[in-house]
């Protein structure tokens, strides 16, 4: 499976509403100029966020988007299954020898288990661990 541009900048799109949460409305101008995107590219990728009442437009000169839930409430699952569509390696029929399909279907729930625990929230926190496995070499 591999996640396209529209996944790729729907969580940018939400890593950033969930950094300002609380602070107000984010323009996309702002997030498109931030993260050198296009801007009209992240209006098409906002839209079915929006209709699926992951976030809120405000209308106004001060307006733009704001998360509908707390990021901690929001997984990287939600936003991966509006954009993406549904998470499958591979499409496979009931004909699929019963040994492919189950290593397909442990690929997907594993896939899936992996987006649906991780929230915005601990992707905006994330601070990449120093290497702790540093190696000594003896002579």
């Amino acid at each position: 499976m591999k996640i396209s541009t529209k996944g790729r900048y729907g969580l940018t799109i939400m890593m950033e509403l969930a950094m300002k949460f609380g602070e107000g409305p984010i323009s996309l101008k702002s997030i498109a100029e931030k993260n050198q995107l296009s801007e009209h590219y992240l209006e098409q990728l906002v839209a079915p966020l929006r209709n699926a009442g992951l976030v809120k437009s405000i209308r106004g000169a001060y307006g733009g988007y704001i998360l509908s839930k707390e990021p901690s409430q929001i997984t990287s699952g939600d936003i991966i299954r509006i954009l993406e569509g549904p998470i499958s390696p591979v499409d496979f029929t009931e004909e699929d020898d019963p040994a492919k399909r189950n290593l397909w279907l442990r690929i997907r729930d594993s896939i899936a288990e992996v987006l649906d625990s991780t929230t915005l929230e601990n992707m905006i926190v994330y601070k990449e661990e120093e290497k702790k496995d540093s190696y000594m070499f003896y002579i």
